[in-house]
């Protein structure tokens, strides 16, 4: 199973992320690729080896070319769901906008939809964003662990004027999070970056058990007396470790909601992280129809979802409890079909690929621009990622 660590010393940002796993050898022309699905202008991306107190880092950049507009957070979902970026990465964008969007709107004392979206609105914001969606997604990591934050101290120019670091919607985004000041002046963690880890992390720890694969380096834009650097250890977990980890299991039962509510609440589950959601058909009560609700969640988002189902179904209670799981180790490759590339998640056991899975999205664009049953994409796929093994 796939592991990752954060090493967060001199903070973090949303630019130094993705740096960070060009570093650890993601593809640079993949990233390219899948931000061209999201059918904006106005920008280029880069990125080059450059150096931090001797040593050797990528430096990832945004390169805005045209006029960008101030985006409420409306706006900015409708861009990324228009877009023809995986459903997941998807997803996983628009919670993050979620959570700077809130801690903005509460800052200010104002409705999220008021909140514009000055700095962390901009192109670059919402191509970092994007940008380390895909990068998480595309490398099918399974688990998340960070180091505490370094926030930097003093003060930080913005829109809003000279503000304290961490800036106010920086720290409300923080809440739960293990942070330090450290002795360095200046902002060390943005609104983004803490949005980004705060989303994806499991837990926050010092460097858990792990068989390194790949370190990465990623460079902030500043120089400090220590490299202003994040630094990405990839690898896979020990063997005992590597098929289990914890979850919360949220259920409830219903016997007089409208069944039509539920895509809505599987749409908002999602959006919240859930990792599983199911439905099932239960006779209740009184010999009344029903529903029982499950849903899978990391501790973390156990709260979100079970306000979630407070508000958007009939329950009036919920029943929780911790489950362990055993999960496949998952990567994703990507083969050539005759349809053109196709994304196949594959799932090992002892090692051997035990599931085939093309990605869904990717053969549904290829069948309808090659006007061919979607099942011939999905077995052509099948076949070129069996060869492969």
């Amino acid at each position: 199973m796939k592991k990752i660590y954060f090493d967060c010393f001199s903070g973090i940002s949303g630019d130094m992320i993705i740096g960070a796993f060009l570093d650890a050898g993601f593809s640079f022309s993949i990233l390219e690729q899948e931000l061209d699905r999201l059918n904006i202008s106005g920008y280029n991306i880069s990125h080059e080896k450059c150096t931090k107190n001797n040593i050797s880092a990528s430096k990832f950049s945004v390169n805005v070319t045209d006029d960008q507009p101030h985006r409420r957070l409306s706006e900015i979902i409708e861009i990324i769901n228009k877009s023809g970026l995986n459903d997941k990465v998807k997803d996983n964008a628009v919670s993050i906008f979620k959570l700077i969007g809130n801690a903005e709107a509460y800052i200010h004392n104002i409705d999220i939809e008021s909140v514009h979206f000055h700095e962390i609105g901009g192109m670059d914001s919402i191509i970092d964003i994007c940008g380390a969606a895909v990068c998480f997604h595309e490398l099918g990591i399974a688990e998340i662990v960070s180091s505490p934050l370094n926030t930097g101290s003093g003060t930080v120019n913005t829109s809003h004027g000279i503000l304290p670091v961490p800036a106010p919607a920086t720290a409300e985004i923080l809440k739960g999070i293990p942070v330090y000041s450290g002795n360095i002046s200046g902002e060390l963690t943005t609104p983004t970056g803490a949005a980004i880890i705060k989303h994806y992390c499991q837990n926050f720890s010092n460097l858990p058990d792990l068989k390194i694969a790949s370190i990465g380096y990623g460079a902030g834009t500043k120089d400090f007396s220590i490299p202003n650097l994040l630094r990405i250890f990839i690898g896979d977990c020990t063997e005992d470790y590597a098929a289990y980890d914890e979850a919360m299991e949220i259920e409830t039962s219903v016997d007089d909601m409208n069944t039509e509510y539920f895509s809505y609440l599987f749409d908002l589950l999602t959006a919240e992280g859930a990792l599983d959601i199911s439905v099932i058909p239960a006779v209740m009560k009184k010999n009344r129809p029903g529903h029982i609700i499950k849903v899978l969640a990391h501790k973390e988002k156990s709260d979100r979802v079970a306000e979630i189902l407070f508000r958007e179904t009939t329950t009036s209670g919920l029943r929780i409890r911790s489950v362990k799981r055993k999960i496949l180790e998952r990567f994703f490759i990507t083969v050539k079909t005759k349809y053109g590339e196709i994304r196949v998640k594959v799932h090992n056991l002892d090692k051997m690929p035990t599931t085939i899975s093309p990605e869904y999205e990717d053969c549904k664009r290829a069948a309808v621009e090659h006007e061919v049953p979607l099942k011939h994409v999905y077995n052509e796929a099948i076949i070129e990622a069996q060869g492969l093994f």
